[in-house]
């Protein structure tokens, strides 16, 4: 009799359909979220001047999502582990598409700002799944390079709010683009039937025969044999089946670097929705015009596009942390600068690297965080960090609308936004890396160490 680790089975899988079709559909996922997350920025100089609202009011309108979004990742971070990935997936694709395009039918901004909140619990609760998700499922070697590749999805779905914008907003109104994210419900039945489930999930829950179909697609090479038992630990790093998903968080050494991991994600998630929010309305205030500042949102999420994958890449083949400390300290140093007069060919390239560099970052973060937790609690680490990164979201649309409100040199708006890229540098770099799960998996995979996909142990009677 044998027991086979599901964990390393995963790792030293040859990337296959089976791993792209996983990669297609947390991928459109993260599209559909980022859509739904960039539309409130593209139409908010519209939905300003059609409701009446100032500068303050739309920062706190924008914000409303992300008081979802903050309940989001936690609860259904938590849940997923509960109840499992796919269902939680789907529920959170439904619930979002729906009350986005409910705001799209809101008269004024009290009924606006509910729908936005009820739909950023749906954004907020798709995020850390897919993202744990791809962990899983992605061999080793590609894990950070897949995971950024799916999550640039939301770059893309920026990149789709901002160029569906400049022609529904001018020919139909700002209401168009908010109906338009209702679409993806009609692919829910095709999410639940080709995604599969997370594999320690389908082990904790007994659920032998899908496990059983799942790893076949997973690891066609491997024979499997009716006795065949399947763990999901490690040798030698066996957890206790009662110990809880939040308290592993702290555990083993791990509770300082969850800490510095969630003070990243606030201060790039500040970057992030800082910029989302206000680009378009500072571009415009600095003499373009609606159409150039949705270009520089195009561009923006162009550069993130490149940023997450080439990050990525990078961290799959150098080390991670430092990948992400480097992006940071230049993402401080693109912010500074466009708040600086220079000709429009620099000023897209700095926006592209500005790009890069903000949204490209939180995608790395989310990739090692991912990778820095074991998969028991995953889902939950990830949530976590997100929830609590999200007040920086939460944050950054009010703070920075207020100096918008107050007229200030353009410089010292975008400097706002700067100063939290260089804390994230800071506590980046005091993450303990030598604490994460993928340290122990490396060093597994390290020159002498067993690297047979089966842990075949005699199992004791």
């Amino acid at each position: 009799m044998r027991q086979i680790d599901l964990q390393r089975l995963a790792d030293e899988a040859r990337f296959s359909r089976f791993h792209g079709v996983v990669l297609f559909w947390c991928a459109m996922a993260i599209i559909f979220d980022g859509y739904d997350l960039a539309v409130v920025g593209i139409a908010l100089p519209s939905i300003m001047k059609e409701m009446g609202v100032d500068a303050t009011q739309a920062g706190f309108m924008a914000s409303s999502a992300l008081f979802g979004m903050m309940f989001g990742n936690v609860v259904f971070g938590g849940l997923a582990d509960r109840l499992g990935r796919r269902l939680v997936i789907c529920v959170c694709i439904a619930v979002f598409s729906v009350f986005t395009a409910g705001a799209g039918l809101a008269k004024d901004p009290l009924t606006f700002s509910a729908m936005r909140f009820v739909a950023g619990l749906g954004i907020g609760g798709v995020m850390p799944n897919v993202i744990a998700q791809m962990t899983d499922y992605a061999p080793l070697r590609l894990r950070s390079t897949l995971v950024t590749l799916m999550f640039s999805g939301y770059s893309v779905g920026g990149m789709l709010a901002a160029v569906m914008g400049k022609g529904l907003i001018e020919t139909y109104g700002w209401q168009a683009v908010f109906l338009a994210a209702a679409a993806p419900v009609v692919l829910l039945p095709l999410i639940w039937m080709q995604m599969p489930e997370s594999l320690s999930f389908l082990a904790r829950k007994g659920r032998m025969a899908e496990l059983r179909r799942v790893v076949a697609r997973l690891a066609p090479e491997v024979e499997l044999r009716p006795d065949d038992q399947f763990v999901t630990a490690a040798a030698g790093r066996a957890r206790t089946p009662d110990a809880g998903a939040f308290r592993a968080l702290f555990g083993e050494g791990r509770g300082f670097s969850t800490v510095m991991f969630w003070i990243t994600c606030f201060m790039c998630l500040f970057m992030v929705y800082g910029l989302n929010s206000w680009l378009t309305k500072l571009m415009a205030g600095a003499g373009y015009s609606l159409g150039s500042a949705l270009t520089f949102v195009l561009v923006l999420n162009i550069g993130a596009t490149v940023g997450a994958i080439g990050g990525g890449w990078l961290a799959d083949r150098l080390h991670i942390k430092y990948v992400l400390v480097a992006m940071c300290a230049i993402a401080a140093v693109s912010l500074t600068l466009l708040g600086r007069p220079m000709p429009t060919g620099a000023l897209f390239l700095v926006v592209g690297i500005t790009g890069a560099c903000t949204i490209g970052t939180q995608t790395v973060s989310c990739a090692y965080c991912s990778q820095f937790y074991p998969a028991a609690c995953r889902a939950t680490g990830v949530g976590l960090m997100l929830g609590v990164g999200r007040l920086g979201a939460i944050l950054a649309p009010i703070l920075i609308g207020v100096i918008v409100g107050m007229n200030l040199p353009l410089a010292q708006n975008f400097m706002a936004i700067a100063i939290p890229a260089a804390v994230a540098a800071v506590s980046v770099l005091l993450v303990q890396h030598g604490r994460s799960d993928l340290a122990r998996h490396r060093a597994g995979q390290a020159p002498g160490a067993a690297s047979t996909l089966q842990v075949v142990r005699p199992v004791q009677h």
